[in-house]
């Protein structure tokens, strides 16, 4: 049985459907992406399982529990890391995770021993009595996360969580979603940094739309454009022309142009390979580099939805 279970999940405002018949299943203990555009219906789903948006139509159950009926028991279960920051400027990083630990319950000597624990764990406890206004952006992420985990959830639901901010804080955090999965957490981890989701998670699920579009572990996903290589060309004199040409050409899918840059997607490169070179070569733009790559997630992406995953 899934421990997280999301059926039929439907979501509107007003005429608009954010989140269309929905359905998930995430196993205890894995670290689960949830990849998608802005726009896609990630925050939405987030909010209907974390209990803070109603769902109109659907089921969605963590840990056996249903949200609709017992929502204050599976609200307990969930540490959830918010995309825009939950915190207060004015009281110090220790008093700011006290205030949401006593939201779970927690109190005295245990409360103390959670919040030391918390703060060691994300590296600021140093910085205790510091206030969040004096804290690098980075270091405020690290802090919101202090703030999910005193109660030690069973479900940790970070959404977006390095969005703004410099790659050491951002390879921090993402050491603290494997430490917290080793500890025994599950982890949903939605992003549109497809290299960051590729990086930490076991199993992977791509939203589109309100919708998920497809979902499995990465070599699963891999598979599915399997039959679909990618060649990056970069090149001087690329023109309009060029690049017609190679979208007509009958072994080519299409192709995306972006400055002195070509990514041609095709069946097989290396069948393919010589009839770009020509075309290159007929319309006199100097080649500079040329490489194959196997398929991967973004590959995936573009090719259900028709657009990379950053549009």
């Amino acid at each position: 049985m899934a421990f997280l279970q999301a059926q039929d999940v439907v979501k509107r405002y007003g005429s608009k459907l954010s989140v269309d018949h929905l359905n998930l299943n995430i196993h205890e203990g894995e670290i689960f992406g949830l990849l998608g555009p802005n726009g896609a219906g990630k925050s939405t789903t987030i909010n209907m399982i974390c209990g803070l948006l109603k769902i109109d139509q659907g089921s969605i159950e963590v840990d056996g529990l249903s949200i609709e009926d017992s929502p204050l028991e599976v609200k307990r279960r969930i540490g959830l890391v918010p995309q825009d920051l939950a915190l207060y400027e004015n009281m110090t990083a220790a008093d700011n995770v006290t205030f949401f630990a006593k939201l779970y319950g927690l109190r005295g000597k245990l409360l103390k021993e959670r919040v030391e624990e918390a703060l060691s764990f994300v590296g600021l406890l140093d910085r205790a009595k510091d206030t969040p206004s004096t804290f690098s952006g980075g270091m405020k992420r690290r802090l919101n996360i202090a703030c999910a985990i005193t109660h030690r959830p069973k479900l940790i639901i970070m959404d977006e969580p390095t969005v703004g901010i410099d790659p050491q804080s951002r390879n921090h955090i993402l050491e603290s979603v494997r430490k917290l999965n080793e500890m025994g957490s599950t982890v949903i981890y939605t992003s549109h940094y497809m290299e960051e989701v590729a990086a930490i998670s076991s199993r992977v699920a791509i939203m589109d739309k309100g919708r998920v579009i497809a979902c499995g572990t990465q070599q699963e996903l891999k598979e599915q454009v399997a039959q679909e290589e990618k060649i990056l060309l970069t090149a001087d004199g690329i023109t309009p022309d060029v690049v017609h040409e190679l979208n007509m050409h009958p072994g080519i899918t299409r192709v995306l142009h972006e400055g002195p840059l070509l990514e041609i997607y095709l069946p097989s490169a290396q069948n393919n390979l010589q009839d770009v070179l020509f075309i290159c070569n007929q319309h006199e733009a100097v080649i500079q580099s040329i490489k194959c790559e196997e398929p991967d997630l973004e590959t995936l992406f573009l090719s259900l939805t028709g657009r990379t995953l950053r549009d």
